[in-house]
């Protein structure tokens, strides 16, 4: 009934890996923010994640691979503050120089992932950031930015995972292997 559905999704799926496996610049940038989160992990600094709805998803699942993540916060903060001011107050609060802060947005637009990335700056923070094709208001604001080569959010998210996956095994690997 929804097989040529099915197909379609995943031809296209298939599609934007390849293109990030084809895209060597992409794939210095991916391995160029494990060795950040490797050092920052060596000496002693921390990583922060954020993202909406979806990429809220993968930020916590990343987090929970990670460092962790405290969704009472960020209710808590939204209720009383602004949505706007979740990710960026939580940087105020927990970040520190050398610290990473990864911000999720297939768009790249989002107004509370933009101003998390601004707090970070002002900490001194390094900043990563996962996006869809044109990388958004991201673009030339991260240190370092992974825009996935689609405008399909759920291929953008995806692909997000997938690279949050690759970069966590790296990390272990390279921390916990004997």
């Amino acid at each position: 009934m929804y097989e040529k559905t099915i197909a379609h999704a995943i031809r296209e799926s298939i599609k934007v890996k390849e293109y990030i496996l084809n895209d060597q610049q992409l794939i210095s940038i991916i391995d160029r923010v494990a060795a950040e989160i490797i050092n920052v992990f060596k000496n002693d600094k921390k990583i922060l994640l954020c993202g909406n709805g979806g990429s809220a998803a993968d930020a916590q699942h990343l987090a929970a691979e990670l460092s962790g993540v405290n969704t009472s916060y960020l209710t808590a903060v939204a209720n009383d503050y602004s949505f706007d001011e979740v990710y960026a107050r939580l940087v105020k609060a927990k970040g520190r120089p050398s610290d990473i802060l990864i911000g999720i947005s297939t768009s790249g637009n989002s107004s509370n992932i933009i101003k998390a990335i601004y707090a970070a700056k002002e900490v001194g923070m390094i900043s990563v950031g996962f996006t869809g094709k044109t990388g958004g208001k991201m673009v030339g604001l991260c240190d370092y930015l992974i825009n996935i080569p689609s405008q399909d959010a759920a291929r953008i998210q995806e692909a997000h995972i997938l690279i949050g996956h690759i970069i966590c095994e790296i990390v272990e690997r390279k921390l916990f292997s004997a």
